[in-house]
């Protein structure tokens, strides 16, 4: 199995949909969390990764928004090499979110 696997948006609506403990963090800067995220985010950076790390469950889903996508897809494979298990990367990141007036 690779890493982490890709999510589209509507993918994503599915999971939220049918999982009612979805992690969901997103990476990007607080400015930009603080002005529009999906509810429910939790804003991971580096200053609280190791106590996320700490404290999360390793065996429920995860998805990674950033930006556009690509930020996600290396925070996805780390976070898969700390051991979480079901790790995805948001395609087209908040920006698709947004996109799709969620």
């Amino acid at each position: 199995m690779s890493a982490f696997q890709h999510l589209s948006v509507s993918e994503l609506i599915q999971m939220q949909q049918t999982s009612a403990e979805l992690q969901i963090v997103d990476i990007r800067d607080a400015a930009s969390y603080e002005a529009g995220h999906i509810d429910g985010a939790f804003n991971l950076n580096n200053e609280n990764l190791a106590h996320y790390i700490g404290d999360a469950d390793m065996d429920l889903p995860i998805v990674v928004v950033c930006y556009h996508g690509n930020s996600s897809q290396s925070a996805a494979a780390y976070l898969n090499e700390q051991g979480f298990d079901d790790v995805y990367s948001l395609d087209g990141g908040y920006s698709a979110w947004h996109l799709a007036h969620l």
